[in-house]
């Protein structure tokens, strides 16, 4: 049974598409709407079934509609389900969308650090969150955000220049996960760092310094938070120094594996500590 608010469209110059038309363009120049673009079945189900986000339409490939057809009964009734051919579809994205399926939600409000930075805020509560600096790289926000989800992190925090978790990139590689557990991105790593201890919290920040602590030889506290640089530079020397400097033991000769992969060990292992307790 087809949901009743399935809207045909035949042409790419159709202005109800809009917010889907040159998605890629959209994406690297930044979206100024509000809006944001998931791609793909898992990460729509994420979206209609866990997250947290308003959706405004869907858009999906004429022979997408009977295989998600149970799916597509969970879209409220409001919301517009545009479908279209293939070819159409293309044209307005501007790429071939191979998997046929595409939703455009809203953002909302943003939050600041400094809303659940205070005294009686939501920082309080948590007892593991990831900080992301100065990550730039899409694979990376999104592979981070799924390690978070799979080792029980509370909270995921990203500086101003981090890249955005709703880009349609970033989603996909998180399996969804950036569309339901709690992130905020603003502020500063020292604003981080600072908020972060007068929250209680120990900060964590994974270095390949020789000086540092081994990841193995570290006492889990009750509040941690584990802090991650960019890809390739890595943490700048003040965060380092402000925080907990550790290190993940590596083979001689190769002292660094990818940031997101970094996260995981760290994560999995304060995750099994606390497990075992």
């Amino acid at each position: 049974m087809q949901p009743k608010n399935i809207c045909l469209v035949d042409s790419a110059a159709d202005p109800r598409i809009a917010p889907y038309v040159s998605i890629r363009e959209r994406d690297l120049t930044g979206r100024g709407d509000g809006r944001f673009i998931v791609e793909g079945r898992v990460t729509l189900g994420v979206l209609l079934e866990r997250s947290r986000f308003e959706v405004e339409s869907l858009f999906l490939c004429d022979t997408r509609v009977e295989p998600l057809s149970q799916l597509l009964q969970q879209v409220p009734g409001g919301v517009p389900i545009y479908v279209a051919p293939q070819a159409v579809m293309d044209e307005v994205a501007g790429f071939n969308v191979h998997r046929g399926v595409l939703a455009c939600a809203r953002k909302g409000q943003s939050g600041t650090f400094r809303d659940i930075s205070g005294p009686q805020s939501a920082l309080q509560a948590d007892k593991t969150i990831l900080v992301l600096n100065q990550t730039s790289n899409h694979d990376n926000v999104g592979a981070a955000f799924r390690n978070a989800a799979a080792f029980g992190v509370d909270r995921v925090l990203l500086d101003a220049q981090s890249c955005d978790p709703l880009y349609r990139k970033s989603i996909r590689v998180s399996a969804g996960a950036s569309l339901w557990l709690p992130f905020v991105h603003d502020g500063s790593g020292a604003e981080h760092i600072l908020g972060l201890k007068a929250a209680g919290f120990t900060v964590w920040a994974m270095t390949p310094r020789s000086g540092a602590t081994p990841l193995y030889k570290m006492e889990v506290p009750k509040k941690v938070a584990i802090l991650l640089g960019a890809e390739g530079p890595g943490l700048p020397d003040d965060l380092i120094n402000a925080a907990v400097p550790v290190r993940i033991p590596m083979s001689a000769g190769f002292d660094s594996v990818n940031v997101a992969t970094a996260g995981a060990i760290a994560l999995s292992y304060v995750f099994n500590a606390r497990q075992m307790r």
